[in-house]
């Protein structure tokens, strides 16, 4: 596989305050990203845990804040439980107005084992899903519970 990261990027219609407590408070993300998501918290060394599914397979997900800067950038590490590889996952935002870009970058997909299951595409797919429709959706709600 590639070393070149994946890198996603969409413009919300949404302020960067509220992008960003989409992103960094666990109660909102378990609500559109990962619903068992445990742990979180976006201070750097906080680890947490999630998981995944894909074709009958649950992927155990261990990751750890590496670095935040409030309102613009969540750096934290992903890797799987028995699965060889480390990567990272940042998310930068990018305040225009009212609207907010977001950048997603993973890198290190290279350090995963060369199979089907952790092929690029798959990552593609997924972040895409993630950003561009979970993430879509939820900051589009007329009003984020909480």
């Amino acid at each position: 596989m590639s070393a070149t990261p994946f890198v996603i990027e969409r413009t919300f219609d949404a302020p960067v305050e509220k992008v960003w407590k989409a992103i960094t408070d666990e109660k909102q993300m378990k609500k559109w990203y990962f619903e068992d998501m445990e742990g979180f918290k976006p201070e750097v060394g906080a680890e947490f845990t999630f998981t995944g599914t894909s074709k009958d397979m649950v992927y155990y997900h261990i990751c750890k804040v590496m670095e935040v800067e409030p309102l613009k950038k969540l750096k934290h590490s992903w890797r799987y439980k028995d699965h060889q590889g480390n990567s990272f996952v940042t998310w930068e935002l990018f305040r225009s107005g009212n609207k907010t870009t977001v950048r997603l970058t993973h890198e290190g997909l290279e350090t995963f084992p060369a199979t089907e299951a952790f092929a690029r595409k798959n990552f593609e797919k997924g972040w895409t899903q993630i950003v561009g429709t979970m993430l879509k959706d939820w900051l589009e709600k007329e009003t984020v519970k909480e």
